[in-house]
C-alpha cells in the first residue's frame, strides 16, 4: 500500500490532537497509519482585518472570512492524500466549508476516504443547532466513506428508533443506502448492555458484513472518547480496508486500554473519579497505541 497523507480536520482541538497523535504513533510503529496533516481553519471576526499570508486561501463565509490552510494547494502532495476525517462542527456554514474541502481533495484523488464522526448529541439531547441534522443527512451522509455515529446520532440521521440489536443493524442498512460503505455505531445501549455495531457493504446493493463488539461499562466520564475512537478507526481501517471487524477490534481494545490506564492513574493520584470528566492519558498510553492487544472480539451476525 502506498503511503499517503491523512487529513484530520481540526473542528475541535480534541479530535485534532487525538487524530494526529494516534495516527502519527501508528504510522511510525505499526504501519496502521500514514502521515497525518492537519488542515488549519482560522476564523476572522472582522472582514476588514485580512491577513497577508500567502499560504492561506480565503473563502467568503457570510460576515466573516474563513481562511483554509491550503496544505493541499500543492497538487503533487494532494495526490497522496488518502483520507480526511471530521468531528464536531457547530455551524451550517462551517460544515459546508468542510464539504468543499472534501470535494476539492477528491477532485485530485477520487479515491480519497472521508471518515465522518457526525457529532450531533447524545442521550436524547442535541449538542448542535437543529438545522445541522438535515445538512448531515442530506449532504454529508451521501459523500462519507465511513460514518461513526453513536446511538442517538444514528437515530437522528435515519429517523429510525434503535431499541434492539436488530434496530441497530437496520439503521446501518439505512445509512448504507444513503451513501457510506462503512458504518460503525460506536455505542448502543440495549437493556443496560453497551455494544458497538459495525457494518461493511463491500459491494453496493449487496448484504453487508455486520458484527457487534460488547463493550464494558466503566463508572467514569472521559473527555474525548468519541474523537479518539474516530481516529483509531481511521488508522486501523486504513490498514485493514476489507476487514472492518478487525479494525474495530483493534480500535475498541486500544480505547479500553487507554481508559483503564487513565482510570488507574487518577485513582493512584487520589482523585475522585466521579467529580468531573477525566482527561485521557494519551502520552502515557503510547505502548497501548503502538502494540494493541485484542481483548474485545467481534461477533459476526449471520
Amino acid at each position: 500500500m502506498d503511503k499517503g497523507h491523512l487529513y484530520p480536520c481540526p473542528c475541535r482541538f480534541k479530535l485534532d490532537r487525538s487524530a494526529i497523535f494516534n495516527l502519527s504513533t501508528k504510522q511510525k510503529h505499526s504501519g496502521a497509519g500514514r502521515n497525518p496533516v492537519p488542515l488549519s481553519f482560522l476564523y476572522l471576526n472582522y472582514p476588514s482585518r485580512k491577513p497577508k499570508i500567502d499560504q492561506f486561501e480565503k473563502v467568503r463565509n457570510g460576515a466573516s472570512d474563513l481562511v483554509i490552510g491550503s496544505s493541499f494547494r500543492d497538487r503533487s502532495r494532494s495526490q497522496h492524500s488518502i483520507a480526511h476525517c471530521s468531528g464536531y462542527i457547530g455551524s451550517v456554514s462551517f460544515l459546508n466549508t468542510v464539504l468543499e474541502v472534501v470535494k476539492k481533495l477528491r477532485s485530485i484523488n477520487p479515491k480519497l476516504t472521508y471518515v465522518c464522526d457526525p457529532v450531533l448529541g447524545d442521550e436524547g439531547k442535541l449538542y448542535v443547532p437543529p438545522e445541522l441534522v438535515a445538512v448531515y443527512r442530506e449532504k454529508v451522509v451521501p459523500v462519507a466513506s465511513m460514518l461513526t455515529p453513536n446511538q442517538f446520532e444514528a437515530e437522528q440521521l435515519t429517523g429510525f428508533r434503535i431499541v434492539s440489536e436488530h434496530d441497530g443493524r437496520e439503521a446501518c442498512n439505512k445509512l448504507h443506502a444513503a451513501g457510506p460503505a462503512k458504518v460503525v455505531i460506536t455505542s448502543i445501549n440495549i437493556d443496560g448492555h453497551l455494544l458497538l455495531i459495525g457494518s461493511h457493504e463491500k459491494e453496493k446493493g449487496q448484504s453487508p458484513d455486520q458484527f457487534k463488539i460488547v463493550i464494558p461499562r466503566i463508572p467514569a466520564y472521559f473527555t474525548g472518547t468519541g474523537d479518539l475512537m474516530t481516529a483509531l478507526l481511521l488508522g486501523w481501517s486504513n490498514k485493514y480496508r476489507d476487514d472492518l471487524a478487525k479494525a474495530a477490534e483493534l480500535a475498541v481494545s486500544t480505547l479500553q486500554a487507554l481508559l483503564q490506564r487513565t482510570l488507574d492513574d487518577y485513582k493512584t493520584a487520589g482523585y475522585d473519579i466521579q467529580s468531573s470528566s477525566l482527561e485521557i492519558r494519551l502520552i502515557q498510553s503510547q505502548d497501548d497505541i503502538r502494540h494493541p492487544q485484542i481483548k474485545f472480539k467481534a461477533e459476526n451476525y449471520h
